[in-house]
């Protein structure tokens, strides 16, 4: 059956559905990223969401419209650790079980965080095991409701939230966006972030931002149809390590995106520091991908211009940061 996608409408009606679920996250500025990007940079703190991360705003949102008759047998969710934290909160915050496939190379602050909001961990080799066929073959066991971390339209348009929320923001600032870079996996947010988007700022262009070496979005975008990564992980940046772009994302956003930036796990490491000294904010390296496109690997044609960047996650192992702080990684 094909599933219908979601629109910017669906993006807004998510916004209400879920506005008493997360919270507004606050745009920062800083001269010194500025100047080393070569734009001016507002910076989108999704860091500091609730569980640390955008997902709780597409899990909500999901989670919400399950009728309540079927809550009791609760959800399965497959995730590095971000959208598995954000069923997690979104489920206990609804009484409902939640169990949640997770890699055995997850960052321990993630699994920690799922288990403190009373979801199950079933950990798996994100290298030779399949995490949709374990979630599915769960679900159907428990009669629960499978929430994808990505590819479904309700998580897209829950994520597209937060790109309506920006917008606000900045027009409360009399600023608008020439160019808008995301840190992208599967591509749940940025798809959902360009439908807002296409909405409000229809000129703004968005751009992914990916390890190099896993650039799915990169090469996909360029070729026009979508390309995998090679099995096997090649960066620091767990969060957003998918095979290749979502059908529903990649419906999206090779019609809305306007191309991609691949970035070095030291450039990630340095944004990681950058964004603590000089923002005195937390980011893990997924998260901190779009900062480090923004300062070091700038589209040429946003050079000089207003440059969103998305902070998308701020869980990481408190031993691993403190090693990209000291710079012995």
């Amino acid at each position: 059956m094909k599933v219908k996608l979601p629109s910017a409408r669906d993006v807004v009606s998510a916004r209400k559905r879920i506005r008493d679920f997360v919270e507004t996250t606050p745009v920062l500025t800083s001269s010194v990223i500025d100047n080393i990007a070569g734009a001016k940079v507002l910076i989108k703190a999704e860091c500091l969401q609730q569980t640390g991360s955008f997902k709780l705003r597409g899990a909500s949102n999901r989670l919400l419209q399950i009728p309540k008759k079927q809550r009791d047998r609760g959800v399965v969710a497959f995730s590095s650790g971000n959208h598995a934290q954000g069923v997690a909160r979104a489920a206990r915050r609804l009484g409902m079980p939640a169990l949640i496939v997770m890699p055995s190379d997850a960052p321990s602050v993630k699994t920690e965080g799922v288990e403190a909001d009373g979801a199950e961990v079933r950990l798996y080799d994100r290298n030779t095991e399949n995490r949709e066929e374990i979630a599915a073959s769960i679900a159907n066991e428990r009669g629960a409701v499978l929430v994808p971390s990505f590819d479904d339209p309700k998580i897209i348009a829950g994520q597209g939230t937060l790109g309506l929320e920006f917008a606000e923001q900045l027009k409360d600032r009399g600023e608008e966006l020439d160019h808008l870079i995301c840190c992208t996996g599967g591509g749940g947010l940025i798809s959902g972030i360009a439908l807002a988007l296409s909405k409000v700022s229809p000129e703004t262009q968005i751009w992914t931002a990916e390890p190099e070496g896993h650039e799915d979005w990169k090469r996909s975008l360029e070729q026009g149809s979508i390309v995998s990564n090679e099995p096997g992980t090649r960066s620091r940046c767990d969060a957003i390590l998918t095979p290749q772009p979502g059908e529903l994302t990649w419906a999206i956003g090779s019609e809305l995106l306007a191309g991609g930036c691949a970035i070095s796990d030291q450039h990630v490491f340095e944004a990681m520091r950058i964004a603590f000294r000089q923002l005195r904010i937390v980011v893990e390296p997924g998260g901190a991908a779009a900062l480090a496109a923004a300062m070091f690997r700038l589209p040429e044609e946003a050079k000089g211009k207003t440059v969103g960047v998305v902070l998308t996650g701020g869980n990481v192992d408190p031993r691993f940061f403190a090693d990209v702080l000291n710079r012995t990684v």
